[in-house]
């Protein structure tokens, strides 16, 4: 393992002679309470040998019993009496355990993206709950034909008609299931007396949760093409010259349908032939169907899946199959990133440029940075994928930080979409005033009359935008938080933020006029518009509201695939490497929404969500179509995603991106501070900024900008302000994080107040 970069000093020279140096320690990973470290005083001899992730015995309680724990972290000062703090005892000379090794990841998180150390620690390892195990028993006949005929006669004799029944059962394959006794209706007692009997014997067999659940599926047999072997012997090269060692970042940039998932695939058989397992993250939990199926066609049973909509139990139990080597290749979204792999060879990123990637709460780490963090202290490789690079990736790439590759053609010889750009500004003045643009009118009937699939694509859940009164201008506003309520089609204003939720109301509730209404569009609102002027269609809408429950995910994109809808209705989660060979229409019904939002990457949302879209048409025989619907046809984000050029758009970008000093050229950090009491928030908002300036002083290059209010000022009644720091290097940027968590560290203000740290945040807050 690769020890992380610090300064571990161990003795150090003062006036008053010598300083100590101390380690918290953890005792029980695995238990939930993971916020009790222990202060141990760390021997001279074992000098830099001790740091975060190192396994060390230890005297623990009054008897100083040795146990085992992990250091958390090392500090010149302790919490405890000093008196009274204990020696470690030694350094555990062992093969690392998987848990040394991601407290490695979390000390790593801690440091670089502004998080306690027990944050840090419960988003890294998996918290082992107490679940009931679930135990697989089978009665199995272990006596004698001739026996088991003294014992039928005398149960006859005794008119033991459940014994008798149960011996029969057991007859012909000498042994069943506990499932079977029970369908049987025999009781557990029956059982019982045949055990004391010695006729039959209970095994009992710990059986794991398993949420890949597939039958009857066919081989997978894809045959590379040219371009996607030479990628694949490329990545291989680099791993056999680095065999054992860290193998550098590759991102692969692939137009849509070019066929990542198949170079996915053919290194994950290499990986595993080596001996060595695979983390495979995606960014959506809509993605996990297709994308197991295909695994699972694959590798088969080596396969399993991580993500929140599995139960506790099943969580663990996925875990626990990859620390015993049952799994070898785990998918899912960014935790997956944290599987306890005992060998891993391989991480792999899908969809590299997802913002879903980077975490939206404390501590907020991105997903890809953590993974090439690991991938460095295990001698393992990261590979990058997208259509649509995220900026930071393809900039570092050019710079020669990533290998990049790239696929030009479409796997199967598949011919790229056919793209349209409708100005909503002619189609009113034309007359139009449906959602749907003359011409995405004119294809839905032609798909529908050719019995070909269509996809329709808004960037927001529920009916409408905002509900306002014509009369007096104000719109309905949630009371906790500083944003409109949206419309849903049970006629309830929702906020989306809280939750707090209404009717709707008959009459404006500030001047009580009756012209109150719904403005904008939402996915129930163009599924109503679908419903009404295409009532032949069959649709299903897929967006946050449809998919809360459990396998809403797949029972909505089986249900499609298996052709039993013509029409999916859907947020962004359904414009994101789903392959449906029978759909060649995608219509984006108004690609403005993420384009005017306050947040420096709107216009790369904007590209890499409309290049996405136009990626699901025309992946089988049949050539796609596109319709892209805008206010803004001019716009450079849109004209090339509607060109499917990333280098147009990139160029454009970067020179922005440049110009502005935003990330990656520039690097950035946002300090949000939040109080439920705004002039405490005030107040340590101008403090805060006050810290941030003394080092500015000292760095003519950091930029402070702010205090302000966040773009929302208010959510859950909590008040929210914030301040950015801009500068050229990361490492300047953690300095000023590590100030303020020193200087507020016992700040009175912070009783009622918190502070909050997001390096290069993906979202404007």
């Amino acid at each position: 393992m690769t020890k992380p970069k610090i300064h571990y000093g161990f003795w150090a020279k003062s006036i008053e002679g010598l300083i100590f140096m101390y380690a918290k320690i953890i005792v029980d990973i695995s238990h939930e309470k993971l916020d009790k470290g222990f202060d141990y005083r760390i021997p001279e001899h074992m000098g830099d040998k001790i740091y975060p992730g190192v396994l060390v015995s230890i005297p623990f309680g009054k008897g100083n019993r040795l146990i085992q724990g992990y250091v958390l972290e090392v500090n010149e000062t302790a919490e405890y009496d000093e008196d009274k703090i204990k020696d470690i005892a030694e350094i555990v000379e062992k093969s690392v355990p998987i848990e040394s090794r991601l407290i490695s990841l979390a000390w790593f998180i801690k440091e670089n993206y502004g998080s306690t150390m027990n944050q840090a620690l419960k988003t890294v390892i998996p918290i082992k709950e107490s679940k009931k195990d679930i135990i697989k028993k089978t009665v199995i006949l272990t006596t004698s034909d001739e026996k088991l005929a003294e014992y039928v006669e005398k149960y006859e004799r005794k008119h033991a008609t459940a014994r008798l029944k149960l011996i029969e059962a057991l007859k012909e394959n000498r042994q069943m299931s506990s499932e079977l006794v029970v369908k049987l209706g025999i009781s557990s007692a029956t059982v019982k007396a045949l055990e004391q009997e010695g006729l039959v014997t209970v095994s009992e067999e710990k059986v794991y949760r398993n949420p890949v659940k597939f039958s009857d599926l066919k081989p997978y047999g894809i045959v590379l093409n040219k371009e996607q072997r030479n990628i694949c012997e490329s990545i291989r090269n680099y791993i056999d010259n680095n065999r054992g060692r860290y193998a550098g970042v590759h991102l692969i940039h692939g137009i849509t349908g070019s066929g990542k998932t198949e170079i996915y695939m053919e290194l994950i058989e290499k990986i595993i032939a080596d001996g060595k397992e695979a983390i495979v993250m995606i960014p959506e939990i809509a993605l996990t169907y297709q994308t197991v199926m295909r695994f699972y066609r694959k590798f088969g049973n080596v396969v399993s899946i991580i993500n929140s909509k599995l139960s506790a139990g099943e969580r663990y139990d996925q875990f626990e199959r990859a620390k015993n080597g049952d799994v070898k290749i785990m998918i899912g979204p960014r935790s997956a990133v944290f599987t306890p792999f005992r060998n891993l060879g391989l991480i792999i990123i899908d969809e590299e440029h997802e913002s879903s990637y980077k975490s939206e709460t404390v501590p907020r780490y991105h997903a890809r940075e953590a993974a090439i963090f690991r991938a460095k202290a295990e001698g393992a490789t990261v590979v990058l994928g997208s259509a649509t690079p995220s900026v930071d990736s393809y900039y570092k790439a050019l710079k020669g930080e990533y290998v990049l590759h790239e696929l030009h053609k479409r796997a199967k010889e598949a011919v790229p979409a056919e793209v349209f750009v409708e100005d909503l500004r002619e189609e009113l003045k034309e007359g139009n005033r449906t959602m749907f643009s003359r011409r995405l009118d004119e294809f839905i009937k032609d798909r529908l009359e050719k019995k070909q699939q269509i996809m329709l694509f808004i960037n927001r859940r529920g009916y409408a935008g905002f509900v306002s009164c014509r009369s007096c201008g104000k719109a309905i506003k949630c009371p906790h938080c500083d944003v409109g309520l949206t419309l849903h089609g049970n006629k309830h204003l929702r906020c989306h933020y809280c939750g707090y939720d209404i009717p709707m109301p008959q009459t404006c509730p500030e001047c009580g006029s009756k012209y109150i209404a719904a403005f904008g569009t939402g996915t129930q609102k163009v599924e109503e518009a679908v419903n009404k002027m295409y009532p032949q269609a069959r649709t299903l809408r897929m967006d946050l509201d449809t998919t809360s429950k459990k396998d809403g995910y797949e029972n909505i994109l089986s249900a499609f695939a298996n052709g039993e809808a013509d029409i999916l209705i859907g947020t962004q989660m359904i414009v994101k490497g789903h392959d449906f060979p029978n759909v060649t229409l995608v219509g984006v019904i108004a690609a403005d929404l993420s384009l005017y939002a306050s947040d420096y990457r709107s216009s790369e949302k904007t590209f890499q969500l409309l290049t996405q879209a136009a990626g699901r048409a025309g992946r089988g025989r049949e050539r796609g179509q596109v319709v892209i619907q805008t206010y803004a046809p001019d716009n450079f984000s849109i004209q090339a995603s509607a060109n499917q050029d990333y280098t147009e758009f990139y160029n454009q970008e970067i020179m922005y991106r440049s110009l502005s000093e935003y990330p990656p050229v520039c690097s950035m950090m946002a300090i949000m501070m939040t109080s439920k009491d705004e002039k405490i928030l005030a107040v340590l908002a101008e403090q805060i900024k006050g810290m941030v300036d003394t080092v500015a002083a000292k760095h003519e290059k950091l930029r402070v900008i702010g205090p302000a209010d966040a773009g929302i000022a208010r959510i859950n009644d909590v008040y929210r302000k914030v301040i950015y720091v801009k500068h050229t290097e990361y490492e300047v940027l953690v300095a000023v994080k590590n100030l303020v968590e020193e200087k507020t560290e016992d700040m009175e203000l912070l009783k009622r107040a918190s502070v909050q740290f997001d390096f290069n945040p993906m979202s404007g807050f």
